[in-house]
Order: structure tokens, then sequence, then C-alpha cells
């Protein structure tokens, strides 16, 4: 038996009656399915990290998976998210009839609802306890800020988190304001000079891995506050949690808006 589910980008996807096989080439989506029902994982990227143990076949990178060997390996759905991988290699494997599940993911309430639809619609699973707790510890009003902050995410050149951004929306659910929430782009490029004023400055460990001996130096160091990126910019299974330890890493106490 087949059927026809539309993805976040409301395309039609033809999947069988039951999802048995998976690739996922985004990293948060691995660890969403992996924390669903790992057996239906059969392939991933080297840059699906979580869970640390994930024994599956690793068919190269987000920007340049191996198209190829994912349709040898006959999967029932290929997971993709619209910001991190290509539209030629979504092309390219439903050319090769390989399904695709296409995700879109700008801010928090966004991101639940994909996920939801992804483990329920695509993939046929109820509603796994950590997808609820987060949409009960996230998926309300946005609270008054308590302070302001700039996220770097690369230096030389300098990137920050600007508007339209998983991570602008998460922050601001724990009372955080991105400056650059207002900014033409999702991640404008800025000399140092020019960053705008804020109360913390934001440094996480990925995607430019930000350390204690590399990138607070730049900085007040009263203002800088290390953090995982994980927490910042993941969807999936660290949601139930990150709100409450992201405050907590920013120094603003675990007993906020959140």
């Amino acid at each position: 038996m087949a059927r026809t589910e539309r993805d976040d980008l409301g395309r039609e996807v033809r999947l069988p009656d039951e999802v048995r096989r998976v690739v996922s080439l985004v990293p948060s989506l691995t660890e969403a399915v992996a924390a669903v029902d790992r057996d239906l994982l059969v392939a991933a990227t080297e840059w699906c990290t979580h869970p640390v143990d994930l024994g599956v076949e690793r068919v190269r990178g987000t920007k340049n998976p191996d198209t190829r060997r994912i349709a040898e390996l006959g999967p029932d759905l290929v997971v993709v998210n619209k910001e991190e991988n290509r539209e030629i290699d979504v092309r390219r494997l439903e050319e090769a009839g390989v399904p695709v599940w296409v995700t879109v993911v700008e801010d928090v309430p966004g991101a639940l609802s994909s996920l939801d639809r992804l483990i329920t619609v695509a993939l046929g699973r109820p509603t796994p306890e950590w997808l609820a707790e987060a949409h009960r510890r996230l998926d309300g009003p946005v609270p008054e800020p308590e302070r302001s902050a700039l996220v770097c995410v690369w230096r030389d050149p300098w990137m920050v988190v600007g508007s339209r951004t998983f991570a602008t929306d998460l922050l601001a659910r724990i009372g955080v304001a991105n400056v650059y929430a207002d900014h033409a782009d999702r991640y404008p490029k800025q000399e140092l000079d020019q960053l705008r004023a804020a109360d913390l400055i934001v440094l996480p460990d990925e995607p430019y891995v930000f350390t204690a001996a590399d990138g607070p130096e730049c900085f007040e160091a009263d203002r800088v506050r290390l953090v995982s990126g994980r927490l910042l910019t993941w969807y999936g299974p660290s949601l139930a949690t990150a709100a409450e330890t992201l405050r907590e890493q920013l120094g603003l106490g675990s007993d906020g808006p959140a």
C-alpha cells in the first residue's frame, strides 16, 4: 500500500503505508528520528553527531550528499531541510525515484510544527514525550526581553545571527532580544568594530567552534557567554530542556519566562 502526503513546502510525497527505511541529511532531524525509532535510520551525514553512538552508513555532508549511494540504499524516505540542503540534490534523488520530505524551519513554532508533521504524518509514529514537553515549554507567547544579545556564528569574516532564524526566536522565548533580529539578512557579515552594542556576546560552539581561547578575547570579558550550539540551533530532543539550560549558560538563571 502507498499514500501521498504533503511536506512543509506543500509538495506531494509518495510514501509506503509504513515507512521503515530513512536517510536523514539534517543533523537535528537525524537525532529526532533516532529518538523516535533508531532502527528507522539506514544512513546519515558525517555532520550527524547525535546520538553519539549512531552506527549507520555515512553519505558525505549536508551540501554534498552521495545521492547515488542514497538511491542504492533504497530508502522509503529521505529527510532534508530547505536551508541546510540543496535543491539540486532533492531533484537528483527524486529523479532516481527516492521520496524526499523537505522541512522548513525559521522559528520555534515552525520547528515544533515541522517535527510534529514529520513524526506523525510522514513516519506514522505517535508524538514523543520530548516533543510534547517542548510544546509545553516553548510554544506560547514571547515574553518581554530581559537582556539583549548578539550571536556570532563565524569569525574572519565575522557573521552573526540575523532575522527569520530559529536561534533568534528561541532566544526571544527565553527573554533575550537579538540586536540583529531586524536585519535584512539571516546571517549578516559584520566588521568586528561595527558589531552592534548588546548586553551579551553569545559565542556558540558551532558552526564555528568558539572556545575560551578563541573568540572571547575580542570582547569585554564580562559580556561573553559560551553556549552549546546544539541547544541554540538544533530542533529535536534538545528542545525539551533547551530553554532552561540556555538561560543558565547565559547567566540568566533557570526561573525566567521560559
